[in-house]
């Protein structure tokens, strides 16, 4: 499943492409996503000048004078940036044609768990991102969103929780858009085993573990994602952080740090990964 980190490649990667172009038409050949995209998308978006491409969690937003388009990636859901349409395939859901001829925004989403939406109001307060928490990275497109910049907020609000601090971190409400992979990541980064009880960890420790999620989210932005099925970026490419992980999908294998062998459990019906010794 797409996370925070390949949902901001997408940003990057289509911005440059869609941004001060006007839509001249969007194709949609199945409306039928996580939730109907709905008939007012074509009429009310079409004609219209894309503004900004910006992110808040996993949502991308396409901002226009007359609306925004929130769109997420679902499952298995990418964005291409195409210069020649050709035939589209079974999974190939939407066009955004721009202006001046190519490039052409596709989206296709084999498991139909993405959604695209249109709203005329100010997108953060949609029903879907008015209560997601603040950001772990600086998004870095303008967004007047609130940003994790010590363990402060995240400590203060985990006082008394019992919630395993994995489960903790992906609540979208506590930190936006963190996700399965990474958080098994930074927590292993930051020496914290996943079932400790997110209101058991010291605020020192609080302030290890946001650390070790920027770090972590930073360097996965860097090598482009991580791809282990379905994800690749705008371009084409599939992300290669997947060559860097220390546990993640490792199970059986030495720890990095002190080669005891990786755990694999399930936590909130997610499959997690640790080192029992290294983790605490």
């Amino acid at each position: 499943m797409p996370e925070l980190p390949e949902v901001e490649t997408t940003r990057r990667g289509i911005a440059p492409h869609v941004v001060d172009r006007r839509v001249e038409r969007i194709v949609v050949r199945q409306r039928s996503l996580r939730w109907p995209i709905p008939r007012r998308l074509e009429r009310e978006m079409a004609g219209q000048k894309v503004r900004a491409v910006l992110r808040r969690a996993k949502y991308l937003l396409l901002v226009t004078d007359g609306g925004t388009a929130l769109l997420h990636l679902g499952m298995s859901g990418r964005l291409a940036v195409l210069d020649d349409a050709g035939e589209p395939g079974p999974h190939d859901h939407v066009d955004l044609v721009l202006s001046g001829g190519a490039p052409l925004l596709r989206f296709t989403d084999p498991r139909r768990f993405g959604c695209l939406l249109w709203t005329r109001g100010d997108p953060l307060r949609h029903r879907l991102l008015k209560d997601i928490g603040p950001e772990p990275i600086a998004t870095g497109s303008g967004q007047a969103c609130p940003e994790v910049t010590s363990g402060e907020d995240l400590w203060r609000r985990s006082r008394g929780r019992r919630m395993a601090v994995k489960n903790y971190l992906l609540d979208g409400r506590v930190v936006a858009g963190v996700g399965n992979i990474y958080a098994s990541e930074a927590l292993w980064r930051a020496g914290i085993h996943p079932r400790r009880a997110a209101g058991r960890i010291a605020r020192a420790r609080w302030d290890v573990l946001v650390g070790a999620i920027q770090t972590t989210l930073g360097d996965a932005l860097a090598a482009g994602g991580t791809t282990l099925r379905d994800f690749r970026e705008p371009g084409g490419a599939p992300g290669y952080f997947a060559q860097e992980l220390a546990v993640y999908g490792r199970e059986g294998e030495p720890c990095p740090a002190c080669r005891s062998p990786i755990r694999r459990m399930v936590l909130g019906q997610r499959a997690t990964y640790s080192c029992s010794s290294c983790q605490t």
